[in-house]
């Protein structure tokens, strides 16, 4: 059974605390109409700081949609490599070992992916297979592990490594002075984060179902308007509301799978925003405590977009994991409005030793060459 391994995750050096998020609001909106409104909802964010990949003077600037791509890139390649190793060794792995890179994010622009300079510069197989998603925003995170899943039902022998790479602060644009804009740049933080599925063994959350949800005629809800200046985020003020009808979708996948969403032993979640999980507390009548681990990444690092169920998995690890068979739901919530959600229960299972020579290692999915039978007889 395809099993969830720990996450790496890191965060850049350079933090903006609440207080500085809000004195800067202050100071370079002071005659904006609603900006007590603003200053009212970022300080509800319960957001105590975050981790940006560039000082908050250079964030500040817009030297244009080029060079913030060009920086999107160079901060890529300098800070996924280092998550990646380490995501690898707490599943036991090597490059060598991985079938499928899937790497998730929606805050810069690369073709080829990211993926193909990963498997270039990091050893993987020539023949591992490439999933980039760019635009399913924050719901990528859970969308990664349900793909990576999906492959190693397909092929059990596999393991996928998932990749989300975010860095919000370089779509911070000075001129979008909407309240939801406001927010935004009070909101979003930037972080890098690594993980592994195994197909066989390892230590982690086995995943046993997923699904997805769509809620109907909200697909403008959470958007970006692409610009000659870049990706401008829209977020309509009803989008803090949309865990009353996605609520229920939790409690379909549980129920489908014969176990009751208001009764699990943890609870992964998106932490968009702290309502999204008040919300999911009262619709799921399961205590606030339930989703801690999403709250302090909210808390600690802001919304980092596609990398925030990790993160939250990665605190369920160090918080001392759960017993065997320990249940529980994961979900990413992004634009569309789209749910990725799966079931899983915690396992111990010791990982298998990796194998001494990659070539000794079966390329999934890929049917064995056999030479042509020899010809008999006259032509």
């Amino acid at each position: 059974m395809a099993t969830l391994c720990k996450p790496a995750v890191s965060v850049p050096e350079y933090v903006i605390t609440m207080e500085e998020t809000l004195d800067l609001a202050r100071s370079r909106h002071a005659d904006h109409p609603q900006l007590a409104l603003a200053l009212r909802l970022i300080g509800n964010t319960g957001v105590t700081r975050r981790h940006i990949v560039q000082p908050i003077e250079e964030t500040l600037k817009h030297p244009g949609f080029e060079q913030r791509n060009e920086r999107y890139e160079a901060e890529a390649k300098a800070r996924v490599p280092a998550v990646v190793d380490e995501a690898l060794g707490y599943a036991g792995l090597r490059p060598a070992d991985i079938d499928m890179i899937v790497y998730v994010s929606c805050t810069g622009f690369m073709m080829p992916s990211l993926t193909a300079w990963l498997i270039n510069t990091m050893g993987f197989p020539g023949h591992t297979r490439q999933i980039p998603i760019a635009q399913l925003g924050c719901a990528a995170g859970g969308a990664a592990v349900n793909r990576a899943h999906d492959f190693c039902t397909a092929y059990p022998d596999a393991n996928v490594l998932i990749v989300a790479c975010e860095f919000c602060s370089l779509c911070y644009q000075p001129t979008d002075l909407g309240v939801g804009s406001l927010l935004s740049n009070g909101l979003f933080g930037d972080a890098v984060a690594a993980a592994v599925v195994r197909g066989r063994g390892g230590t982690g959350i086995a995943l046993e179902r997923n699904s997805a949800y769509l809620v109907p005629d909200t697909e403008d809800w959470i958007a970006y308007s692409v610009r000659a200046t870049g990706f401008h985020f829209l977020l309509d003020k009803r989008v803090p509301g949309t865990m009353e009808p996605l609520a229920p979708a939790l409690r379909e996948l549980a129920g489908d799978h014969g176990w009751d969403a208001g009764d699990l032993d943890f609870y992964i979640i998106h932490a968009g925003g702290p309502r999204i999980l008040d919300d999911l507390s009262h619709f799921l009548e399961v205590p606030p405590e339930s989703f801690r681990f999403s709250r302090s990444t909210l808390t600690e690092y802001g919304n980092i977009a596609s990398a925030v169920v990790l993160d939250a998995v990665r605190r369920l690890f160090d918080e001392g994991g759960l017993p065997e068979g320990a249940r529980g739901i994961m979900a990413g919530f992004g634009p569309g409005i789209t749910a990725e959600m799966c079931l899983g229960r915690w396992t111990t299972a010791e990982p298998e030793h990796p194998r001494e020579l990659a070539g000794a290692r079966r390329i999934v999915g890929y049917a064995p060459r056999h030479p042509a039978p020899a010809r008999t007889g006259a032509a």
